[in-house]
């Protein structure tokens, strides 16, 4: 997972790249995992309310067979988004959803509307408000 230095203030373009800032969770007081599981489809939900937090599955790699242990959350989270409708929610939910499926790669609004159907001076103008919607922040290299 990414992480960009989010003490610098710049002005976002549809080119400017954003990701989930999770120094930004961390000063929140917000639990990010409370909020990853709420992006879950209803049916995943019950087995993260009995579980532990960082429970570990088994996922087969397709091509090689190879058994890896994998966060169980983040494996729930990307069969969620194999789903048609995963992303047909609101625009931050929708923005959210895609960084937490992508591994938190950096992406603009451009690369966002492409991947949940919005339109990418919608996406720009609700990132780059005064109000940080889920800890998207623009990625600022060094």
């Amino acid at each position: 997972m990414t992480s960009g230095i989010g003490s610098r203030r710049v002005k976002p373009t549809l080119n400017t790249k954003f990701h989930i800032d999770y120094e930004w969770w961390n000063r929140s007081g917000q639990d990010l995992r409370v909020n990853m599981i709420s992006e879950l489809l209803p049916e995943q939900s019950p087995y993260f309310a009995t579980h532990e937090i960082g429970d570990q599955s088994d996922w087969i790699d397709p091509e090689t067979a190879e058994v890896h242990r994998v966060d169980a959350l983040l494996m729930a989270l990307q069969e969620a988004a194999k789903t048609p409708t995963y992303f047909q929610t609101s625009l931050v939910n929708a923005v959210f959803r895609v960084f937490l499926t992508n591994g938190n790669v950096p992406l603009s609004p451009v690369e966002l509307s492409q991947k949940i159907g919005r339109p990418a001076e919608a996406i720009l103008r609700t990132l780059s408000g005064n109000v940080v919607y889920k800890g998207i922040r623009p990625y600022i290299t060094s």
